[in-house]
């Protein structure tokens, strides 16, 4: 397993973590997701072999958020 933190920008509320959470947690090879909205950070934890970054990536901005590079 894999762990990464992605700067995301546009998150400001409830709503905001429970897409974010919800959507890439659906994401087959994610094992967690935690949006920390103080922060404007996303910690996420997945198996590399099941689901690539960039997935996870597009996942995300699919929602209207933007991340950092």
């Amino acid at each position: 397993m894999e762990q990464i933190t992605l700067q995301v920008q546009g998150m400001s509320c409830g709503h905001c973590v429970n897409s974010i959470e919800g959507s890439v947690g659906k994401l087959k090879g994610v094992a967690s997701v935690q949006v920390h909205l103080d922060k404007g950070t996303v910690d996420i934890e997945f198996d590399a072999n099941a689901v690539s970054l960039e997935d996870i990536k597009n996942e995300i901005e699919e929602q209207g958020y933007d991340v950092a590079a």
